[in-house]
């Protein structure tokens, strides 16, 4: 399969000037896949209306079946075609972070949706993005949008088109090369199905942020991983570079240059602990300090895609940032990425 890229680079605040915009539309009118930027990671797009198009996604990522895929939308208006209702609370919610990263799962209304992109559930899970190409494309296109994200399954998800051209490039109709995603981490999914409401993946909105609107509305109960995921990113393996990767929480001085090979070892830290590393190793930094969280969410796919390209790195070691709400996301991915692995005790 050939696939098609549509640089919009030119075009990112004025995508319907972009010349070959109706021929990316009529891609997806037509049950094609599309990668679109949003801005929490690309994603790979196709109708969610299409049975034909989503098993097609399912099939380009090696996707399991019953894993759930986000439904993607321009307006509120939309949810009516697929959604029962939307609480009086879920409104204040979407009315103080939509646009953005943030996904909430609600009742489904049968009928329109096609039944892969629920993965069997009664709920569906929408989220209207912010990136000024995604929410462009999405109006042009009045479709709802079934997106996950734009790489083979297991793996870590694309932040740039470099990473989806390299995962799905001769899988999928085509790709809109745009800037790299600005949060870097997928979108908080929120379960809205049942008060107080409850978070089935962490993401760049936070606890806290969800508390300051709706206080008390927030289960204190960390997500799960269910034997039915309810939402992407519970049940399956994710966000995994093929390199081993452990997490550490400790740097000091006592790391013995003396009895290690470290040469074929990355660490990824931030940049005000790599005077603690050894010289030999390859370093690669995801922030400037250990509380600039944000930054490090931004950072985190770019560099496991970059570990997996240095044929000269056997292992690595990513730093475990301090454990707050505003790392919960962080702390979520990186554990998945690590398979659960840590390093316990000193370094020596």
């Amino acid at each position: 399969m050939k696939t098609t890229v549509w640089d919009v680079r030119d075009y990112t605040s004025n995508l319907i000037d972009y010349p070959n915009l109706s021929e990316i539309i009529e891609t997806y009118q037509q049950g094609g896949l599309v990668a679109l930027p949003t801005e929490t990671v690309y994603g790979l797009g196709a109708d969610a209306t299409n049975e034909q198009a989503v098993q097609r996604i399912y099939e380009a990522k090696g996707r399991p079946s019953d894993n759930p895929l986000i439904v993607h939308i321009y307006d509120t208006d939309q949810l009516d075609d697929f959604v029962t209702h939307v609480s009086e609370t879920t409104e204040k919610l979407m009315e103080a972070f939509w646009p953005g990263p943030i996904t909430f799962i609600l009742p489904l209304k049968e009928g329109y949706l096609c039944d892969s992109v629920t993965g069997g559930l009664n709920s569906v899970a929408v989220r209207m993005p912010s990136h000024p190409v995604a929410r462009a494309l999405l109006k042009e296109v009045a479709l709802p949008i079934a997106a996950p994200s734009a790489n083979l399954s297991g793996r870590p998800s694309p932040t740039t088109f470099e990473h989806v051209y390299h995962d799905l490039n001769g899988r999928i109709d085509g790709i809109i090369q745009s800037t790299q995603s600005e949060a870097g981490l997928e979108s908080t999914v929120l379960d809205c199905t049942s008060f107080p409401f409850r978070i089935a993946r962490p993401g760049t909105i936070t606890r806290s942020m969800l508390n300051d609107i709706l206080p008390n509305g927030i289960d204190e109960a960390q997500f799960d991983h269910s034997d039915k995921p309810i939402a992407p990113g519970m049940k399956y393996k994710h966000y995994a570079p093929e390199t081993p990767l452990k997490i550490f929480n400790t740097l000091n001085q006592s790391i013995d240059t003396a009895e290690h090979d470290w040469s074929r070892t990355a660490f990824l830290l931030p940049e005000s602990f790599v005077h603690f590393v050894p010289k030999a190793v390859h370093v690669m930094v995801l922030s400037k300090t250990d509380t600039d969280i944000q930054e490090a969410n931004h950072n985190l796919y770019a560099a496991l895609h970059q570990l997996d390209q240095l044929a000269e790195i056997d292992c690595a070691y990513i730093y475990g940032y301090p454990n707050n709400d505003e790392a919960e996301a962080l702390h979520n991915r990186m554990m998945k990425a690590a398979n659960y692995q840590y390093i316990q005790g000193e370094w020596s």
